[in-house]
């Protein structure tokens, strides 16, 4: 039995691809039990995953946060 991908992953995942120009190099790595998520994009894409002042990225952390999957899940934004 393969183990599957947690669901706050594919989440932070298709929210990624849809705000960057380069959707096929995002890349979300699953650590820690599945309590860590590390997104990866491209270099240009950096800026607009986190936003002004952070602005995007807190977003996401908090619909990771109330998604009921993702409510104990870390996400951190990878250079």
């Amino acid at each position: 039995m393969t183990a599957e991908r947690p669901k706050p992953a594919d989440l932070i995942e298709f929210i990624a691809k849809v705000i960057t120009s380069h959707p096929d190099d995002v890349v979300v790595n699953v650590r820690d039990g599945g309590r860590l998520l590390e997104l990866e994009t491209a270099p240009d894409d950096r800026g607009r995953v986190i936003g002004r002042q952070g602005r995007v990225a807190k977003a996401m952390r908090a619909v990771l946060g109330a998604s009921r999957h993702g409510e104990n899940c870390r996400l951190d934004i990878v250079d």
